[in-house]
């Protein structure tokens, strides 16, 4: 386990709660995305994330988000350990296969948790 990486997802996570008080859905669904990067191979902690953005588009009205997350969450549950498209966001937006650039400051906190190659 690498403390700082479940450190980092903590204090997003607690920045989607601030945000989502004061009713700043893009500032809360930001740090979601960040949030899921980081629990990606985490399969509890990352469905955990996708069901917060099925809350979170129920909140702020978009069905789409909300659908979208629904097979998330299922597939966030069985294949977190498996295969997962590094740096994807996990938004309803965005394919759920595919890879996306992932910021240095990310990388670093990500790199226990690579699967052996």
């Amino acid at each position: 386990m690498n403390p700082a990486l479940h450190h980092a997802i903590d204090q997003a996570l607690r920045q989607v709660d601030t945000a989502s008080r004061q009713a700043d859905y893009p500032g809360a669904f930001r740090w979601l995305e960040r949030a899921h990067i980081l629990s990606q191979r985490l399969p509890l902690r990352h469905a955990g994330t996708h069901w917060r953005m099925l809350r979170l588009g129920w909140r702020s009205g978009d069905l789409r988000e909300v659908v979208g997350q629904l097979p998330r969450i299922i597939a966030a549950l069985l294949f977190s350990r498996v295969w997962v498209p590094i740096g994807n966001s996990g938004r309803a937006r965005v394919s759920a296969f595919a890879p996306m650039p992932i910021s240095d400051e990310l990388q670093l906190l990500l790199r226990e948790q690579q699967p052996p190659r």
